[in-house]
């Protein structure tokens, strides 16, 4: 099968893998019909994630139908249209009773990461039962693969850790898809203020169509300032970061208003800057996580009654013998105006 396989940092190729077996019996092997490309996968290929070694097959997003299960699988079998979870979840260990999947001490984020990931024909999928979802007969394929990681992403690390309630300012530093994300999530809970802050004036006007109230291009380094005046002085309520780098954690500290909470979404590679000597009689609430996906059925339903449009975030099509072609693509953003790049396998 054609996969594309991290070889180093700032290494990467299209190969010929062997298919994926059944090694356990609670697998499932899965034909990818469509992934897409995470920045977390280009956080990999700088060499951000040590966890990940050369000659993993990367991705952890996608759709697909079950091509085989192993003899422990009750809730699929092959043929079933499915959902894969970034996140793998044996459901039994004190962690995954707490429903912190991410943190399962035999799964987590291993897909693309400590074993071959989704961007491939085939992918094999540990404790399937508990980490596919299925798919419902009508459904927009499409729009399901942005439910693998990046809405319960912006949903559980932004919105939900962020506290989001009704008539709150909220300010999501980072318009990327996971910012964007955050933005289409956050309007359940109806804040008052969504400002959006990026560098990049086309992703800035998408967040406007997508529903945020305000934005503003931080380019001048005076994005603090804006926000403040915005906010009558006062700073948000939730500020979100969305990027992963140490200029926009401080662009957070710099912007939270007294009671309020940092939600940090951001992969960081590097350390970044507490601001104690400030912060620390402010009352300010700072939350870190990696997604659990435990709202993966509540967002599939928001995505079929149609209340957010999580489509829209794609923004270019590839097959897989394409996947080059789309990581140039995804990663020149700037250039390119790409959100999520869809690939079809």
């Amino acid at each position: 099968m054609q996969a594309l396989v991290y070889n180093g940092p700032g290494k990467k190729a299209l190969e010929d893998r062997a298919k994926p077996i059944i090694q356990a019996p609670t697998d499932a092997v899965v034909r990818i019909t469509k992934t897409t490309i995470c920045g977390t996968d280009l956080h990999i290929l700088k060499g951000d994630v040590p966890t990940c070694l050369p000659g993993t097959v990367l991705g952890h997003e996608g759709v697909g139908i079950i091509e085989e299960v192993g003899s422990g699988v009750t809730m699929f079998k092959p043929g079933d249209r499915v959902l894969i979870s970034c996140i793998s979840a044996c459901g039994r260990c004190d962690y995954c009773r707490k429903g912190l999947y991410s943190h399962c001490t035999t799964g987590g984020w291993i897909l693309g990461n400590s074993i071959d990931g989704t961007q491939a024909e085939f992918v094999r999928i540990p404790y399937a039962d508990t980490s596919l979802y299925p798919i419902p007969a009508s459904a927009d394929e499409e729009a399901l693969v942005m439910l693998s990681d990046i809405l319960p992403t912006g949903f559980e690390c932004g919105v939900l850790n962020g506290k989001v309630q009704v008539g709150a300012s909220v300010a999501i530093v980072g318009s990327g898809p996971i910012g964007l994300a955050a933005l289409l999530t956050a309007q359940f809970y109806s804040p008052a203020q969504i400002i959006m802050i990026d560098l990049d004036d086309n992703r800035l006007s998408v967040s406007q169509r997508f529903g945020a109230t305000e934005i503003v291009n931080s380019t001048d380094g005076k994005a603090a300032e804006q926000v403040m005046k915005l906010t009558g002085g006062r700073g948000v309520d939730t500020a979100i970061e969305a990027v992963g780098i140490p200029a926009t954690f401080e662009l957070c500290q710099n912007i939270v208003a007294p009671g309020g909470t940092i939600a940090n979404v951001g992969v960081h590679g590097v350390k970044v800057d507490l601001h104690l000597e400030r912060l620390w009689s402010h009352n300010v609430t700072i939350t870190t996580g990696l997604v659990d996906t435990v709202t993966i059925p509540m967002l599939l339903k928001t995505v079929q009654s149609k209340r957010i449009d999580a489509g829209k975030l794609i923004t270019h099509r590839f097959k897989l013998d394409q996947i080059l072609q789309a990581y140039e693509v995804f990663g020149k953003a700037s250039s390119t105006k790409a959100l999520k790049v869809l690939i079809e396998a």
